[in-house]
């Protein structure tokens, strides 16, 4: 009997791997959300694994990283692999690969929005004129969900639903992350800044400029809605 359910549970994970994984990466590779992918998928998996594997992905694939960008560090990704014994009893062994990061010296100014514009289009343009695809928006979203900030989470109201289930469906560390920028963090971080809700960096690599984007006043941010 136990063989049989080490058979089974061995079948069960062959099959997530097989069928699912590759799936779900590629569905958030396309920007979806936990919930979506949920929905998408042929197979029932739960609410965890697709979070799981999700963010296993981004970290992997450099969407998210640890560390900040240009510090000349090595970011580290850790990743678990399968492994079964001759009874088919899988277990873990985590693999951690480091990438360098090359040290870069940053040209570095604070975003003005009466002179720089909307801080959408602001970002927009400065990912135009980078000569690399690599740029980053550093999140500290873990540490105030964690927190339970009450104007951070009312906010997160005021987004649409699915920035609202991008920001709340994946696992955020509580610790500062950095999130390669693409059109959708860039409106979830435009929106949350007009509330008065974000702070932080922007790492634009091919320009070597590192932006920092200080909190509205209490004065400046737009009125969230009850």
């Amino acid at each position: 009997m136990a063989e049989q359910e080490y058979f089974k549970k061995a079948l069960s994970h062959f099959t997530y791997d097989i069928a699912c994984k590759g799936a779900i990466q590629h569905l958030a590779d396309q920007g979806y959300t936990i919930k979506q992918i949920i929905k998408n998928l042929d197979f029932p998996v739960s609410y965890e694994k697709v979070q799981h594997t999700v963010w296993e992905h981004f970290c992997h694939t450099g969407i998210l990283l640890s560390e900040e960008p240009g510090n000349g560090t090595f970011n580290q990704n850790a990743t678990f692999i399968k492994e079964y014994d001759k009874y088919g009893k899988p277990s873990f062994r985590k693999v951690v690969t480091s990438i360098q990061d090359e040290p870069i010296y940053w040209r570095e100014k604070i975003f003005q929005e009466k002179t720089d514009g909307s801080l959408a289009s602001y970002l927009n343009e400065k990912k135009k004129q980078s000569t690399s695809d690599s740029a980053y928006l550093s999140c500290d979203f873990g540490i105030r969900i964690q927190n339970k900030s009450e104007p951070f989470l009312k906010a997160l109201q005021n987004l649409t639903e699915y920035q609202r289930d991008y920001i709340l469906g994946l696992p955020w560390e509580k610790k500062i992350l950095y999130h390669k920028i693409n059109y959708d963090i860039i409106k979830i971080v435009a929106q949350l800044y007009e509330f008065g809700e974000y702070s932080g960096y922007c790492y634009f690599i091919g320009l070597k400029e590192k932006i920092k984007i200080e909190r509205k006043s209490k004065s400046e941010k737009i009125c969230i809605r009850n």
